[in-house]
């Protein structure tokens, strides 16, 4: 346990507010001029210049799930109400009711407005030019756990049990390409290159999947469920991005070896006295956040040492947030505070 740091403080605390619960999301607009909250009682609420912006008010009933669109133009969340609600402007311009199922996950395609959500075995892809369902997606063997869209928009991979489904988005109707695993897969991510899709998987391993290469590699060692996957956005193109796991108090940070017998290269991060709940890199940069239910917030420089932690909530935190250009950084807690700071 490591509270000094190796340099001097980089960020500085400058809001911070309570809301009526458990915060269940937070997400910048693409352009970093917005942040979107939500909670366990299902507010909805915008942060701008300090300023708040309520969307809904508290309805008891959480909010599981909050994104916007590639462009910043829309806002969509999911529920435990079974809507999906979709915003433009901040004009409420779609509801989506699909109750008693609960909406845990949805995301939006990286190069239009389609915003894909999940409907217990099944994903429904909606098109914001039409304002209607353009497809929706059998995974048939479970509920669904993750959904994640290629980041060229080519791809849409969702899972659960026995590995992920992968649909070409150009062609709907073709058959997916399936990741297959023995276990769960509970949460799945692709690079920022395209190049890997990484599957996080309940039997405590990790498998890593090279887009056209038949054979993923599969970690193991894992003292316990893998909570968070995070990649590093490539600065050079010819090397292979840093994949990043979470696991109990620690963060394991795999390398792709130059040498393909070896394949990937692990190094353990160690600071957390309690579960990590949350990690991210920062855009464009190879410096990683972690905040867990010890209520702290560490950031992790390039060679992976402590350059500051952040301890301004003595409650856990449940999630963060970058600012798409790293200069604010944004988290929830457990008990309802949202935090943001700044360089």
């Amino acid at each position: 346990m490591d509270l000094t740091s190796n340099s001097s403080l980089q960020f500085q605390k400058i809001y911070n507010a309570i809301f009526g619960d458990y915060i269940t999301g937070l997400t910048w607009s693409p352009q970093g001029q917005t942040l979107a909250i939500t909670s366990a009682v299902g507010e909805i609420c915008l942060w701008e210049n300090g300023e708040i912006t309520t969307l809904q008010m508290p309805i008891n009933k959480a909010v599981n799930c909050v994104a916007f669109s590639a462009d910043g133009a829309y806002l969509a969340i999911g529920g435990q109400d079974g809507k999906v609600k979709i915003w433009h402007n901040k004009q409420l311009i779609s509801v989506l009711e699909n109750a008693p199922v609960w909406v845990d996950q949805l995301a939006w395609n990286h190069n239009n407005n389609q915003l894909a959500f999940s409907l217990g075995r099944s994903v429904q892809v909606w098109d914001a030019n039409t304002l209607e369902i353009q497809t929706t997606l059998d995974f048939n063997d479970s509920s669904i756990l993750g959904i994640s869209w290629r980041k060229d928009g080519k791809y849409l991979a969702i899972n659960g049990y026995k590995g992920v489904k992968i649909w070409h988005t150009y062609d709907w109707d073709d058959e997916p390409f399936i990741l297959s695993i023995p276990t769960v897969s509970s949460l799945i991510a692709w690079s920022a290159d395209n190049k890997y899709l990484a599957s996080a998987n309940m039997d405590k391993t990790l498998t890593v999947l090279e887009w056209e290469n038949p054979d993923p590699w599969v970690m193991r060692g894992f003292p316990g469920k893998i909570r968070q996957l995070a990649w590093s956005e490539v600065k050079n193109s010819t090397e292979p991005p840093i994949l990043a796991a979470s696991s109990v108090e620690g963060i394991v940070i795999w390398k792709k070896s130059i040498d393909e017998k070896i394949g990937w290269e692990a190094e353990v991060l160690t600071n957390h006295v309690d579960i990590i709940k949350a990690i991210a890199f920062a855009p464009s940069s190879l410096i990683l956040a972690s905040a867990g239910a010890d209520g702290w917030l560490c950031l992790w420089n390039e060679s992976q040492e402590i350059s500051q932690i952040l301890t301004d909530t003595s409650a856990g935190i449940a999630t963060l947030s970058w600012h798409p250009q790293g200069k604010l950084l944004a988290a929830g807690s457990e008990h309802g505070e949202v935090i943001i700071w700044a360089k």
